[in-house]
């Protein structure tokens, strides 16, 4: 996990950070972490519309990283599928593109 205050990794453990000495919201304290609700969003949003999720992914696992909040996953998750879906969006254009080229060469004038 990352300092709240300095930013630098300590360890998930740790109730105070050994650097700048300030209390961390860790497990030890009895604190649950929450879930990130960007990295929800982010996963939701790779099913509708997968640019959306890609970036609120994308954020989601950067303020995880400093938070130390829970949905790691949810938010890999979210990347994952958006840029599967981005990949796939690419490829049925591109055939698209090739099916029209090929039909509008074999049209004799």
């Amino acid at each position: 996990m990352y300092c709240k205050n300095c930013g630098s990794e300590i360890d998930d453990q740790a109730v105070v950070c050994p650097k700048c000495g300030v209390l961390t919201s860790g497990k030890s304290q009895g604190l649950e972490p929450k879930t990130n609700t960007m990295a929800i969003v982010g996963l939701v949003m790779s099913f509708i519309f997968a640019i959306a999720g890609l970036i609120c992914s994308i954020i989601a696992r950067k303020q995880i990283r400093e938070s130390g909040e829970k949905g790691m996953g949810l938010a890999t998750a979210g990347l994952i599928i958006s840029i599967v879906e981005i990949v796939l969006y690419f490829i049925v254009i591109l055939i698209y593109v090739i099916v029209i080229a090929a039909a509008l060469g074999s049209v004799v004038y």
